[in-house]
Protein backbone atom coordinates (compact mmCIF):
# COMPACT_ATOMS: atom_id res chain seq x y z
CA UNK A 1 0.00 0.00 0.00
CA UNK A 2 1.35 3.44 -0.49
CA UNK A 3 2.61 5.34 2.43
CA UNK A 4 0.31 8.13 1.58
CA UNK A 5 -2.67 6.13 1.29
CA UNK A 6 -1.92 4.41 4.42
CA UNK A 7 -1.22 7.70 6.52
CA UNK A 8 -4.38 8.95 5.46
CA UNK A 9 -6.47 6.08 6.52
CA UNK A 10 -4.70 6.12 10.10
CA UNK A 11 -5.36 9.87 10.32
CA UNK A 12 -9.27 9.25 9.85
CA UNK A 13 -8.86 6.55 11.78
CA UNK A 14 -7.48 8.19 14.84
CA UNK A 15 -10.13 11.40 14.26
CA UNK A 16 -12.42 8.86 14.74
CA UNK A 17 -10.87 7.51 17.40
CA UNK A 18 -10.63 4.10 16.04
CA UNK A 19 -7.20 1.50 16.67
CA UNK A 20 -7.51 -0.55 13.34
CA UNK A 21 -5.15 -2.61 11.30
CA UNK A 22 -5.39 -2.11 8.03
CA UNK A 23 -4.54 -5.25 5.47
CA UNK A 24 -2.56 -4.99 2.89
CA UNK A 25 -4.11 -7.09 0.78
CA UNK A 26 -5.47 -5.01 -2.45
CA UNK A 27 -9.27 -5.97 -3.68
CA UNK A 28 -9.27 -4.16 -7.20
CA UNK A 29 -12.01 -3.72 -9.53
CA UNK A 30 -11.89 -2.68 -13.16
CA UNK A 31 -14.43 -0.59 -15.54
CA UNK A 32 -14.41 -1.05 -18.99
CA UNK A 33 -15.57 0.41 -21.89
CA UNK A 34 -14.88 -1.66 -24.87
CA UNK A 35 -15.92 -1.90 -28.70
CA UNK A 36 -19.63 -2.92 -29.60
CA UNK A 37 -19.60 -6.68 -30.45
CA UNK A 38 -16.13 -7.53 -28.38
CA UNK A 39 -17.61 -8.71 -25.71
CA UNK A 40 -17.03 -12.52 -25.91
CA UNK A 41 -13.67 -12.10 -27.13
CA UNK A 42 -12.48 -9.60 -24.07
CA UNK A 43 -13.84 -11.88 -21.62
CA UNK A 44 -12.07 -14.99 -23.36
CA UNK A 45 -8.50 -13.15 -23.09
CA UNK A 46 -9.36 -11.92 -19.59
CA UNK A 47 -9.61 -15.64 -18.36
CA UNK A 48 -6.38 -15.96 -19.46
CA UNK A 49 -4.77 -13.26 -17.46
CA UNK A 50 -3.32 -13.87 -14.01
CA UNK A 51 -4.60 -12.31 -10.66
CA UNK A 52 -8.23 -11.86 -12.75
CA UNK A 53 -10.97 -13.58 -10.16
CA UNK A 54 -13.99 -12.54 -11.90
CA UNK A 55 -15.38 -11.06 -14.92
CA UNK A 56 -18.95 -9.54 -15.69
CA UNK A 57 -21.03 -7.93 -18.37
CA UNK A 58 -22.47 -5.11 -17.20
CA UNK A 59 -24.97 -2.67 -18.66
CA UNK A 60 -24.63 1.25 -18.26
CA UNK A 61 -21.71 3.27 -19.18
CA UNK A 62 -19.38 0.28 -18.89
CA UNK A 63 -19.57 -3.01 -20.49
CA UNK A 64 -18.06 -5.48 -18.45
CA UNK A 65 -16.59 -5.34 -14.32
CA UNK A 66 -13.28 -7.14 -13.39
CA UNK A 67 -12.14 -8.32 -10.25
CA UNK A 68 -8.09 -8.16 -9.48
CA UNK A 69 -7.10 -9.78 -6.37
CA UNK A 70 -3.48 -9.96 -5.98
CA UNK A 71 -1.44 -10.45 -2.94
CA UNK A 72 0.66 -6.70 -3.51
CA UNK A 73 -0.15 -3.78 -5.19
CA UNK A 74 2.48 -4.11 -7.78
CA UNK A 75 0.93 -7.43 -8.80
CA UNK A 76 -2.48 -5.53 -9.10
CA UNK A 77 -0.61 -2.86 -11.34
CA UNK A 78 1.22 -5.60 -13.42
CA UNK A 79 -2.16 -7.02 -14.23
CA UNK A 80 -3.78 -3.50 -14.93
CA UNK A 81 -1.11 -2.78 -17.40
CA UNK A 82 -1.78 -6.06 -19.10
CA UNK A 83 -5.61 -5.32 -18.77
CA UNK A 84 -5.27 -2.02 -20.61
CA UNK A 85 -2.96 -3.52 -23.40
CA UNK A 86 -5.74 -6.00 -24.92
CA UNK A 87 -7.27 -4.65 -28.43
CA UNK A 88 -10.67 -3.56 -28.71
CA UNK A 89 -10.50 -1.76 -25.08
CA UNK A 90 -11.67 1.86 -25.09
CA UNK A 91 -11.41 2.96 -21.71
CA UNK A 92 -11.32 2.17 -17.67
CA UNK A 93 -11.99 3.08 -14.51
CA UNK A 94 -10.01 1.36 -11.39
CA UNK A 95 -11.08 1.28 -8.15
CA UNK A 96 -8.49 -0.10 -5.29
CA UNK A 97 -9.69 -0.95 -1.69
CA UNK A 98 -7.68 -2.17 1.09
CA UNK A 99 -9.50 -4.05 4.08
CA UNK A 100 -9.50 -1.88 7.36
CA UNK A 101 -10.48 -3.86 10.71
CA UNK A 102 -11.02 -2.30 14.07
CA UNK A 103 -7.77 -3.83 16.78
CA UNK A 104 -9.14 -5.70 19.60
Amino acid sequence: MSGIVESILLCVCKFIKKNVVIYNVPVTFILMSIDLGAEVEILKELEKIENVKEAYFVYGLYDIMVKVDAQSMEKVKETIRKIRGLDKIRSTVILSSWMVKESE
